[in-house]
């Protein structure tokens, strides 16, 4: 479990298969949800970054597409209308309990380039200092190399390092790393806790989980190992019910732990 009484700048990430329906269209039950309950956290004196997914996903669905656009151009507009859309409802949703949200759009470049990486920390950490909540994706409408390899899940873990994040928690549709695919067999048992990210763990990932997204368990295996090298425990969760990030942060066993090696959290 996460040391609760440390966990005060949190990293949230969500990805599409949690704000979205098979439709493509947005869960705005759970979008709502999750709003309400980082709001609750960061009132209660914590400091919030949200890493979201959707982009793509979400202008899927705005725009009546019947299937995810498999060339670079037709992703690239998919996701102009589809962050319009998901910062447009991230805005209402966060300002109905009286916080404000700031939108950053980056690439691997930002983080790469020095002086770029110095402007994004201290643009972070006004943001924090004027109270807003900063809601982060990659730059999806003109950075072809993001699209085609990246992810948001390693966007959330250099996210957690830029800002020197507590806790990373990423949000998934299903309940943490198990033994083998929950879908596949039935006797696949949830790993609570991982001391270590070697071969052995990284064999237990599979595939994407959905149509909607671009990751899968391994890519958020990679996240982790990012995060945990930093110093950062990491949490993988189910997103499905945002209130499980109150008993996460009670101290009570949610989803699969990674522990942090070395940096603040392993003094």
């Amino acid at each position: 479990m996460i040391n609760k009484k440390e966990a005060n700048r949190l990293v949230i990430k969500v990805g599409t298969s949690t704000l979205t329906y098979d439709t493509g269209k947005i869960n705005i039950r759970r979008l709502s949800k999750l709003a309400q309950v980082l709001s609750d956290l960061k009132n209660g004196g914590r400091e919030i970054v949200l890493v979201t997914s959707g982009a793509i996903g979400v202008g899927v669905g705005k725009l009546g597409l019947k299937e995810r656009p498999h060339d670079t151009p037709g992703r690239q507009a998919a996701a102009t209308v589809g962050q319009c859309e998901l910062m447009f409802l991230y805005d209402k949703f966060f300002g109905e309990y009286g916080n404000i949200t700031g939108q950053l759009l980056v690439t691997k470049g930002d983080f790469e380039n020095e002086e770029r990486h110095t402007n994004l920390h201290n643009t972070f950490m006004k943001l924090f200092e004027y109270g807003a909540i900063p809601v982060v994706n990659e730059n999806d409408s003109v950075a072809v190399e993001e699209i085609v390899f990246g992810d948001n899940d390693s966007l959330s873990a250099h996210v957690a390092k830029i800002v020197d994040a507590d806790t990373l928690i990423i949000l998934t549709d299903i309940d943490g790393l198990f033994s083998a695919n929950p879908r596949e067999d039935e006797n696949a048992v949830l790993i609570h806790c991982v001391d270590e990210i070697n071969d052995d763990i990284l064999a237990l990932a599979g595939g994407s989980g959905t149509n909607r997204g671009t990751g899968g368990m391994i890519t958020k295996l990679h996240a982790a190992q990012i995060a945990t090298d930093a110093g950062i425990d990491t949490v993988v969760m189910n997103g499905n019910d945002p209130e499980d990030i109150y008993k996460l942060i009670d101290g009570r066993q949610i989803g699969t732990l990674f522990k942090a090696h070395g940096g603040k959290n392993n003094e």
